[in-house]
């Protein structure tokens, strides 16, 4: 990569930094600063969530207990499902994907800046106004799911499920926003030369998941906005009395739900795929296996929901067609872990934190997804249906398919989010105490649900012969607890005294590791030309160009790119901080939380969410003077 003259890099420096303060805090737009704030904002939610999670293991750890009662524990047990499903899993994924992808396309910023800032906004306003009403008594107690008639407004009279409904819709609306950007992102902003043949598979995950995301969300917003107009309106959506369908919440929900959790599962694949790749020292197998695989995995999500529904009374003929595709989809996943074993077996390992998480992944998901074939089966499905076996499945497959690869990612691109190492003793402690105590957790729970165990429920009688397996699961939660405790220990040790990291610790191949760590606030000093699928590893040969020339590093200057081949296009500017993304979050907050109450808030709330958006998008004169686009060649 060229050198520049100093200069250059202060104007540089100058031009993509967020202002200093509280107020440069509400004004930022940089993808890192914003990107960093959901990470830990998502985090924290999974610190609540498996808060929430303990406490309803320490209920269950022996019978007739009455640690908590029956109303408080449905609170819990809504709220954190919830909490797993809206405001972690495909939060955190999206998160750590805005902070990565510019650097591991070669770019300076992401797509709509400033619609990412509004989209943390909202989203952190959403699930504070959920956790809020739980703080006062009036959280959600009809299930993650909020199947009607339960959740409707005969046998849900209140509030609580008014609340997650609309937190529903209002943390969706987030997810949309960083699909959008994340698209747009990877579509229009890569480096010269990174074509589609060349991209990172963590990319390709990323983009398989945002477009799932754009078809998926929109089926449960439609649904909560539905539901809570029956509450609230007088609505009859979801009344057979008057002409609705109850069913039709569950297919809704489920059109989205099972899409969910690959929203979950395929971003973790790319992680993955860095993992081995850094660890095996050589480029993953099977790359254009390994692309198709995620791209069919994605496709036949969405036509497996039925297999949720298999207990109601629906067509058998229809059910049978849900058990193949539901079978079907095991195929793509196994051609990606046949490609990585491959890699692994091939390669020259070094064993490290992020790849003993890893390893982990292949044992837990096989074990999932052993149970999910067993569950796709309709006979089989409709016995074991509403029992702790479904409870162990999810969680093998959640917390195996997503969190493992999680903590390995976390571990792995800790020294480019911080510019420090993760202690890798304390990383192994971790890793043996969430390994084993995810196991002695759910595990029995398989065992439970054979014997006969409901899901969902606060108390046992003594003698069904549950109570071992109880105690131990949650034994096996304290162990959880203890383990990302430890994490979180490490991650604020390693911040301050871990060893300093390098711009490339572990000699991987991707754009990431090119530049500083942390990165600078424009992230490259030069913008990188790529001429294979893992640059640092394929460098410029002779006479092919290394960087591209001519963006003025005193501006807010992105280079955009053909969509297949990408070729330089031209340079455009991209907006710079700005508060009006906070605050017309802050508008749209009071619209959500003031049609809990009243409907004519949708109206009358509407009026500051235009003004403020209105304010956000009217033309500066500054900026309408300098913006300009023109040619830029590598």
């Amino acid at each position: 990569m060229s050198e520049e003259r100093p200069r250059d890099a202060v104007l540089l420096e100058q031009a993509w930094r967020d202002p200093p303060g509280l107020w440069g805090w509400l004004c930022a737009v940089n993808h890192k600063a914003v990107a960093g704030r959901f990470i830990v904002t998502t985090f924290g939610f999974f610190v609540a969530g498996g808060i929430l999670a303990l406490l309803m293991r320490l209920q269950l750890a022996r019978p007739d207990n009455r640690l908590i009662g029956p109303d408080l524990y449905n609170q819990l047990f809504t709220m954190h499902g919830t909490t797993m499903m809206f405001l972690f899993a495909v939060p955190v994924m999206q998160a750590v994907a805005i902070w990565l992808l510019p650097l591991m396309l070669g770019n300076r910023s992401i797509a709509f800046p400033r619609m990412n800032a509004y989209a943390y906004w909202i989203f952190l306003f959403g699930g504070l106004m959920l956790y809020a009403a739980f703080f006062v008594d009036v959280g959600p107690d009809a299930g993650w799911f909020a199947y009607v008639p339960l959740a409707g407004p005969d046998y849900s009279p209140g509030k609580r499920v008014d609340f997650w409904a609309q937190m529903v819709t209002f943390t969706e609306t987030s997810a949309l926003m960083e699909a959008i950007v994340i698209i747009t992102t990877i579509f229009k902003m890569r480096a010269p030369g990174m074509t589609l043949n060349r991209m990172p598979l963590f990319a390709w995950t990323m983009l398989a998941t945002s477009f799932m995301v754009l078809f998926a969300m929109p089926a449960v917003m439609l649904a909560s906005t539905a539901l809570i107009t029956d509450r609230l309106v007088g609505t009859h959506f979801y009344n057979p009395g008057e002409g609705g369908d109850a069913l039709l919440w569950q297919h809704l929900f489920w059109f989205f739900g099972h899409p969910e959790v690959y929203l979950i599962f395929i971003p973790p694949l790319g992680f993955i795929s860095s993992i081995v790749a850094t660890f095996a020292r050589r480029p993953v197998a099977g790359y254009p296996a390994m692309v198709l695989a995620l791209i069919a995995t994605a496709f036949l999500s969405f036509g497996l929901w039925v297999h949720h529904m298999f207990a109601t009374n629906l067509p058998e003929l229809g059910k049978a067609f849900f058990t193949a595709a539901s079978l079907m989809i095991a195929i793509p996943t196994a051609v990606q872990i046949f490609c990585w074993i491959a890699t692994l077996w091939t390669g020259r390992l070094n064993v490290k934190t992020p790849l003993l998480f890893v390893l982990a992944f292949f044992v837990i998901l096989l074990l999932g997804g052993l149970t999910g074939l067993m569950l796709a089966s309709v006979s089989l499905d409709t016995q074991l249906h509403d029992t702790y076996f479904v409870v162990a499945h999810l969680h093998y497959v959640l917390l195996g398919g997503a969190v493992f690869p999680l903590f390995g990612a976390f571990y792995y691109w800790y020294p480019k989010f911080t510019g420090r190492m993760m202690s890798e003793t304390l990383g192994k402690w971790q890793f043996w105490l969430f390994f084993i105590g995810f196991n002695v957790t759910f595990f029995p729970m398989h065992l439970l649900g054979l014997e006969g165990m409901p899901r969902r429920i606060w108390i046992y009688p003594a003698g069904m012969g549950w109570s071992g397996m109880n105690f131990a699961a949650t034994l096996g939660a304290l162990t959880i607890a203890t383990s990302v405790l430890l994490f979180i220990v490490n991650a604020w040790r390693s911040r301050r005294h871990g060893a300093v990291a390098g711009p490339d610790p572990w000699g991987a191949g991707t754009l990431e590791w090119g530049t500083a760590s942390p990165p600078p606030a424009g992230n490259f000093e030069t913008l990188p030309v790529v001429h294979g699928r893992y640059p640092l590893w394929q460098p410029a040969g002779e006479g092919q160009p290394e960087s591209v020339t001519g963006i003025d590093p005193g501006l807010r200057e992105v280079l955009l790119t053909s969509v297949t081949a990408a070729e330089p296009d031209h340079c455009m500017l991209t907006p710079g901080p700005t508060p009006w993304p906070f605050l017309t979050a802050l508008a749209t907050t009071v619209l959500f939380v003031g049609s809990i109450f009243t409907p004519w808030a949708v109206v009358w709330a509407a009026v500051p969410v235009a003004i403020a958006a209105t304010i956000w998008f009217w033309p500066r004169v500054a900026e309408s003077r300098t913006r300009r686009e023109r040619e830029v060649r590598p």
